[in-house]
């Protein structure tokens, strides 16, 4: 049992009540439906969007557009831009797709994909830019979004552990072509497990429902457009044209009703994050660790915690007493560290030169995230710093 967990409940008991009254109706629909679609309007209402997709995950959100931009962008360019310090599925559902990932490194002070090699590594043959904003953190500026536009190189946001967070007035996840988020346990409202694709694009929108089900022509919700599908498959029963090579990635109405109670008390919990990481940076010794972060717009996951100097001495002894206060944590932070260093990814890259990603390699080795979550009283954030501040480092 920790004194300090990385996470606390998200559930309250009105999420439980909410299901409760969709058992008790009569022959309830429980897989997708009418709740299913209302959630997808309400996210897309709270994030400032045209459309969004209700899926069974993050990761399969990450997947899905992949899987839907393999299918419309232009096949002769196969390289997208990712950060070397992401979660798996993102890098996963490009090599699936078969696109080839371009790794960048990160900028220490938002944890996101460095601007400058996003536009270094910027070619002929780049067919997108997979952006994280990791931990709640901003990865945009208006110079790499005037520079993609003039390129004509899609955005795709990974939001997954930054709702709510925003570049200037506007949310993240409506600045790409489409942006994904995760409703996992930990984040910051939870479906049990579910994520979100949301997109301004119609085609994008419509090539994604298809995908989610099956591939089937009837998931498209364009019933001209339906229409002529049909028309051009006479030998096809109309309910099962499958278009493409789809999947099964629908969620079902016990996760729609969850998302939309949850929904209603987000921004609420946005604010109490953001609160408590600027009061943990405040407290946190500068003198051991990086506190100066670009938090303009953030909607902190977790607390960024990041040794200063390289010593390995320094962070087993940091671990130790961590582990002695029964504090969780997680070292590497996002996804463990530098996904370059993955067993996953040998066969699908060339040896790599970890010189040139000095940033996320710092991060790899002395870089850690401990819990933050709405709930979270000041009073244990002070004692948590007052543990960290205390340690006698070398």
């Amino acid at each position: 049992m920790y004194n300090f967990p990385l996470m606390h409940n998200n559930f309250e008991k009105s999420d439980f009540t909410k299901v409760i009254s969709l058992l008790k109706k009569k022959n309830p629909i429980l897989t997708q439906s009418k709740n299913v679609k209302k959630f997808e309007k309400e996210w897309s209402k709270w994030l400032g969007v045209k459309y969004s997709i209700f899926v069974n995950s993050g990761s399969s959100a990450n997947l899905i557009t992949l899987s839907a931009l393999r299918i419309i962008l232009n096949k002769k360019k196969r390289e997208i831009i990712v950060p070397s310090f992401t979660w798996i599925s993102d890098i996963i559902s490009i090599i699936k797709n078969d696109f080839k990932p371009i790794f960048v490194d990160i900028n220490l002070q938002n944890l996101c994909a460095s601007e400058e090699e996003i536009l270094k590594k910027i070619n002929i043959n780049t067919a997108a830019v997979f952006l994280t904003h990791a931990q709640g953190f901003n990865g945009l500026s208006t110079k790499l979004l005037k520079i993609l536009k003039k390129k004509k190189i899609p955005l795709i946001e990974d939001v997954c552990e930054s709702h709510g967070a925003k570049f200037g007035k506007k949310k993240l996840g409506t600045f790409g072509i489409a942006s994904n988020f995760s409703f996992y346990y930990a984040h910051h409202m939870s479906t049990i497990e579910g994520g979100m694709i949301s997109t301004n694009n119609k085609k994008i929108y419509e090539m994604i429902r298809v995908l989610r089900s099956h591939g089937m022509a009837r998931e498209i919700g364009n019933s001209q457009l339906e229409k002529k599908i049909i028309k051009k498959n006479p030998n096809l029963s109309p309910k099962f044209i499958f278009l493409h090579p789809g999947y099964n990635f629908r969620n079902n109405e016990i996760g729609a009703i969850i998302g939309l109670n949850q929904l209603k008390r987000l921004n609420k919990n946005v604010i109490k994050r953001k609160e408590n990481l600027i009061y943990f940076l405040n407290l946190l010794s500068e003198k051991f660790y990086l506190t100066n972060f670009d938090i303009n717009g953030n909607s902190n996951y977790a607390f960024p915690l990041i040794l200063k100097k390289k010593n390995f001495g320094n962070r087993d002894l940091l671990e130790k007493i961590l582990d002695k206060n029964r504090i969780e944590y997680r070292r590497g932070s996002v996804g463990g560290g530098n996904q370059l260093r993955q067993p996953y990814l040998k066969n699908f890259l060339p040896k790599i030169n970890f010189k040139n990603f000095k940033n996320v390699e710092h991060v790899h080795n002395f870089g850690y995230y401990l819990g933050n979550y709405p709930s979270l009283p000041k009073s244990k954030i002070k004692i948590l710093c007052n543990i960290l501040n205390r340690i006698d480092f070398k």
